[in-house]
């Protein structure tokens, strides 16, 4: 099912009511509203092995140092922020162009990870998280349990 809108000219020329209705076109037009803009956040995979959590963000064209990680009790927050600009000039006009990025995840954390030695690398467009497990839960309990 597609959706058709009424057009006052045919698009081919831009006439006077152009700008008269500007205002309202723009608060009903479809490709540039808010409700359809997409939020784009890092997919991120979780592995748990018997020493470790290992979290891995595909984040691409990022440095190391546009990330920030914390940790606040058991919450750990991974955040990034990128800002650039670009500027162009040519003949008689100059033209700039901005682009900013910024996300943040926040995960609550098992009383069994090491806070102290996690680790985050980041190569080849993705951020990897390690964080190690204590001793005591690196021994896996097995109970068999029977049916009634």
């Amino acid at each position: 099912m597609t959706t058709k809108s009424l057009s006052r000219n045919g698009g081919a020329l831009p006439t006077v009511f152009d700008d008269f209705f500007k205002p309202w076109n723009e608060w009903f037009d479809t490709s540039s509203s808010l409700l359809n803009r997409t939020l784009t956040v890092p997919a991120v995979n979780i592995v748990e092995t018997k020493d470790y959590f290992n979290l891995s963000f595909a984040i691409p064209g990022m440095k190391k140092d546009d990330f920030h990680i914390d940790m606040d009790g058991n919450m750990l927050s991974v955040s990034c922020e990128k800002e650039e600009s670009k500027e162009e000039r040519e003949h008689k006009y100059t033209r700039k162009e901005y682009n900013y990025s910024t996300f943040n995840r926040s995960f609550s954390l098992p009383e069994d990870v090491i806070k102290d030695k996690i680790q985050a690398t980041y190569t080849d467009g993705v951020l990897h998280l390690t964080l190690p497990k204590k001793d005591e839960a690196k021994k896996s309990i097995v109970k068999s349990i029977q049916v009634k």
